[in-house]
């Protein structure tokens, strides 16, 4: 009997069912008056130009359009410049039209979205070009470029938005107290409900599919369930996602928040990334088959866990990020590790039997984090290994197996050394930057002047975030700042 199950996503299938929106749309919309020009910096602060639709189309016509930015912008922390920045000279950040869509429930009527890429206004030094190597969105482009021209390979990413809904910050209360994907959570008549199904109207408005939505398991929390797209678009869908959740939980006075874990009685709040693996000429040494991982599927596999622990600097960036990140509570524990439905694993493979669905869960990721560059660091870690095994110069090495469904936790020592789960994850933002500074591999694939500069910026984020003495003012401004 077939019991393949899932629905079949492609990145052919996700391209063709995707709706453009052009700079035509914005010369005929003459009802959408504003264009919210977006960037995510590496604190993951979501940052806009809002500019009339008549100025957009002027700056749309000219050589080389833009606007300026203080180079200072990506390494700010609220209005700390992080080591290594200055607040002089600016960068001309470029709109890219790929990225526009017509976005509802963030102003009173809709608007266009749009996010860009940060470029010099001339060549610096010896470059010959004016891209931004700091950039995260530029980064995550180089990467999926490199591996699709040296791996023959290409991914599809979904998400999954996690976030709870306040009714107070200071002190912090929830707007409700449910269980797991529990009914009473969406009772008619109540906020939430309407909330959260504005939240999903305003995503399919704006062209973000929405494969689900429920009521999870801490306090007021809930969580949306996104569709595939392109790692790129993906990132980007995330940006609007999470900007369409905030603006309309706060049209109804209510406060969204995506901390890790401001309740630590009760779950944490995380955006698991869904990862699949695609070989784009289907050659067919490359086919995925029932219950066994593809060559390219075990290349990422086992490039994403050989870099681990230094990605967790980019993916858990904060303090509080390790508050969830521990055994015991679904976060993906604390042993670099992947299990076939596991979710005390960092890396959970589903739907094993069902080739055309399977994909990587990837659970080490929250949504602190910069979705551009969480995604460059985490396909850019497995393009060694996919180069190697796509132009036949190298084999996988798959050290750490499966874990199946029993947590590395609670094996025993012999039990892990078996299944080679060897190396923890980091169990500190410090220790993590510690992690991504020794990896000189993934330091190469990223830049090392992005690096260098998240390593500042993410020393003087910590540094902000703690400054509080008491815990439950640390609590505060960590919900009203995620």
């Amino acid at each position: 009997m077939n019991f393949t199950h899932g629905i079949t996503h492609t990145p052919a299938t996700v391209k063709a069912s995707s709706k453009a929106i052009t700079l035509a749309h914005i010369k005929a919309s003459t009802e959408l008056k504003y264009v919210r020009l977006y960037w995510v910096d590496l604190t993951n602060t979501r940052r806009c130009r809002v500019i009339p639709r008549d100025s957009f189309l002027q700056l749309m016509e000219s050589n080389r359009p833009g606007v300026n930015v203080g180079q200072v912008a990506l390494g700010l922390v609220y209005l700390t410049i992080a080591e290594g920045f200055h607040p002089i000279s600016e960068y001309l950040y470029v709109p890219d039209l790929s990225s526009l869509r017509i976005l509802h429930g963030v102003g009173k009527s809709p608007i266009f979205g749009i996010l860009g890429k940060f470029e010099n206004k001339s060549p610096v030094g010896e470059k010959s070009g004016v891209e931004v190597e700091m950039c995260p969105r530029t980064t995550l482009s180089r990467i999926i470029r490199e591996v699709r021209t040296n791996c023959s390979a290409e991914f599809l990413v979904g998400f999954e938005s996690e976030f709870i809904l306040l009714k107070s910050t200071n002190p912090v209360v929830s707007m409700n107290v449910h269980g797991w994907s529990a009914s009473a959570g969406m009772l008619n008549g109540s906020i939430e409900a309407e909330i959260m199904e504005e939240i999903a109207d305003s995503l399919q408005a704006s062209g973000i599919t929405v494969e689900l939505f429920h009521p999870e398991a801490a306090p007021g929390q809930y969580e949306v369930a996104t569709g595939p797209l392109p790692p790129l678009e993906a990132a980007d869908a995330l940006v609007y996602t999470r900007e369409i959740i905030v603006n309309v939980a706060a049209k109804h006075g209510v406060h969204a928040t995506f901390a890790p874990r401001p309740f630590m009685y009760s779950a944490g709040t995380s955006t698991h990334a869904h990862i699949s693996v695609h070989d784009i000429p289907n050659r067919p040494k490359f086919r995925k088959a029932p219950g066994e991982l593809s060559l390219l599927e075990k290349a990422f596999l086992a490039g994403v866990l050989s870099h681990l622990p230094a990605i967790a600097a980019i993916t858990l960036p904060i303090p509080a990020s390790y508050k969830r990140a521990v055994d015991g509570v679904w976060s993906g524990g604390t042993y670099v590790s992947w299990g076939t439905e596991n979710r005390e694993a960092p890396i959970r493979l589903t739907n094993v039997a069902s080739p055309n669905s399977r994909r990587y869960e990837c659970r080490f990721i929250d949504a602190t984090a910069n979705p551009h560059l969480a995604l460059a660091a985490v396909l850019g870690s497995a393009m060694a290994e996919m180069k190697a095994v796509s132009d036949g110069s190298g084999d996988v090495q798959l050290e750490v197996q499966d874990a199946g469904t029993k947590p590395a936790a609670v094996m025993t020592k012999e039990e892990r050394k078996t299944h080679g789960i060897t190396k923890r994850m980091p169990a500190s933002s410090g220790e993590a930057r510690s992690y991504l500074r020794g990896d000189g591999q993934l330091c190469e694939v990223l830049g090392k002047e992005l690096i260098e500069a998240f390593l500042s910026v993410n020393k003087t984020l910590e540094d902000a975030l703690m400054q509080d003495q008491v815990e439950d003012e640390q609590v505060t401004r960590l919900v009203e700042f995620y």
